[in-house]
């Protein structure tokens, strides 16, 4: 069991080393945002559809299930949208250091959505939260567009994440990966229709292009997803909620490694991103403490 556990820990470290090298893939593909999520998207709703097959998952749900997970799919598409825009306005660092937020706005959400009580030091976090971004808004004003691109790229991942966390519990995750990319691809194809988006620029790629999207698609996408799903049953969730916490840290330092002199910022940005990184890993100690505390005056 315990030989699982540290295989499982390094697996999880690899799958968050994945999703940090998703922003650099943004990067790297010359495609606007638009197409390079739809495209995204597409395929790995194919390649999890192979899956399913091949694993012979039910795919059968409730017409309300499915029309809930296909809303989930446009919150991830527009969240990847935003977040990509951001990436092609800014750079992936700036990016990065400001999706970091969105642990802080899942604890805001939570109460609102699901009546759960405000915690006092989850507001006290999200202030000094607000202190490394005004550090990184004053010293980095020429990103002020990819700065709120990449917070409002936080906020519907933590929306996402608030709203996918009552799926989790109840069905396979290939199957809500299926319905909700799939939803994705349907909303990004209607506004496509309707704006005369589909032409044929939008399907000629290169092969750059083509082999980024399919490692993007294929490996951070689809099985990153599916990964992460099957390493918690070996770990407990503060430890993956911890090392989750890494994905900015390890995809900044992809970044400055792969293009070098963007990537290079001034030294008050990452004080900036420190303190919004520290005070993320510093709620999950908080909350692990807490959850033990709690545990042992159960026993008592």
């Amino acid at each position: 069991m315990q030989n699982d556990n540290f295989k499982s820990y390094l697996h999880l470290h690899l799958i968050v080393f994945i999703w940090g090298f998703t922003a650099v893939l943004g990067a790297l593909i010359s495609l606007e945002a638009l197409p390079l999520v739809w495209w995204r998207m597409a395929i790995a709703t194919a390649i999890i559809l192979l899956f399913i097959f091949w694993k012979k998952i039910p795919l059968a749900l409730t017409k309300r299930a499915v029309f809930f997970m296909v809303l989930a799919g446009l919150v991830i598409a527009l969240h990847w949208l935003t977040f990509f825009k951001a990436i092609k306005v800014s750079n992936v660092s700036v990016t990065l250091a400001c999706l970091s937020t969105g642990a802080f706005f899942t604890s805001f959400l939570e109460p609102l959505l699901y009546g759960k009580k405000i915690v006092w030091y989850e507001v006290l976090f999200g202030l000094i939260v607000i202190l490394g971004l005004y550090i990184i808004f004053n010293v980095e004003g020429d990103y002020v567009l990819g700065i709120i691109l990449a917070l409002t790229s936080a906020f519907l991942s933590a929306l996402f994440s608030v709203i996918n966390g009552k799926f989790a519990k109840e069905y396979h995750p290939a199957t809500i990966s299926f319905y909700e990319l799939s939803g994705g691809v349907l909303f990004l194809s209607i506004y496509l229709l309707f704006t005369s988006g589909f032409t044929t620029a939008f399907f000629r790629l290169s092969l750059p292009d083509l082999g980024w999207l399919f490692v993007l698609a294929s490996v951070c996408t689809a099985y990153a997803f599916i990964a992460s799903v099957a390493v918690m049953k070996h770990l407990s969730p503060y430890t993956v909620m911890l090392t989750i916490n890494l994905e900015p840290i390890y995809g900044i330092i992809l970044a400055v490694i792969v293009f070098q002199e963007k990537e290079k910022m001034n030294p008050s940005f990452y004080v900036g991103a420190l303190i919004i990184l520290s005070t993320v890993i510093l709620n999950a100690v908080v909350k692990n403490y807490q959850k033990k505390q709690k545990l042992k005056n159960n026993l008592n």
